[in-house]
């Protein structure tokens, strides 16, 4: 996919998202979000969607943190959600998506925002399904695309989600497969890093199923034991990835 398709996923994910915040209760906990409530994922998502709106209409060549940008702050509501949507979308679409700027994963350009943005709040509209009971459906397409964001970023997360600093290994090794879509990804454990390959290769343990299951244990949306997955190999190596690989 590419950065206009993104940009219309992402659309449609602004509005699930939202409809979801008006007729949740706002004061209800969001297991997947430990410790929050929907009103607090809501402010959360509005305000990263103006942060990130902010960050691509300047092009900022280094970090600027949202709260010296003078964010709206609300009241949060579906509405609130809308407009902060709308506003990074209309900016997304008129950026030249290969313009070299500040992003906090791997590729320094605008495109980095659109798909960010998009599994962003793709993988929150599901947290607040999960919340309501709900199990959620994403196209198996985008559902590999989720993990295929996710581990071309996860390196660079460890500045905000120390706990990526402890995936390290001799040499062990975990194959993601999305059986349903034929995506998959090895990812080698090494003393001073991680690295992940596309597609498979000889691997200490595998995790596969649907694509869209795997993503959401895959960040932890879901719990291992309550995934409809296959677990071959060593389950103690695919437990130890999920417990640290979670972004905070």
């Amino acid at each position: 996919m590419d950065h206009l398709e993104h940009c219309d996923l992402l659309e449609g994910e602004v509005e699930r998202f939202a409809a979801l915040v008006e007729t949740a209760p706002r004061s209800m906990s969001v297991p997947s979000c430990p410790g929050w409530t929907v009103d607090d994922l809501a402010l959360h998502l509005g305000t990263v969607h103006r942060w990130a709106e902010q960050l691509v209409r300047v092009r900022a060549p280094t970090r600027v943190a949202s709260s010296e940008m003078g964010l709206e702050e609300g009241p949060v509501d579906g509405e609130w959600v809308r407009r902060g949507g709308a506003a990074l979308l209309k900016t997304l679409r008129s950026a030249d998506p290969g313009s070299s700027m500040w992003a906090w994963g791997a590729d320094q350009h605008a495109r980095f925002w659109s798909r960010r943005q998009l599994h962003e709040t793709l993988v929150h509209r599901c947290d607040l399904e999960l919340a309501q009971g709900g199990r959620p459906s994403v196209p198996a397409h985008l559902a590999a695309d989720t993990i295929d964001e996710f581990l071309d970023n996860l390196a660079a997360a460890e500045y905000f989600s120390p706990n990526v600093a402890r995936l390290r290994g001799i040499g062990e090794s975990i194959l993601f497969r999305a059986a349903d879509t034929g995506h998959a990804w090895t990812v080698g454990l090494h003393p001073d890093r991680f690295e992940v390959r596309v597609g498979e290769h000889p691997s200490t343990a595998t995790l596969s199923g649907p694509a869209t299951m795997l993503s959401l244990v895959v960040y932890r949306r879901l719990s291992l034991a309550g995934a409809d997955l296959d677990v071959e190999g060593s389950r103690d190596l695919v437990d130890f990835w999920i417990a640290n690989s979670a972004l905070e």
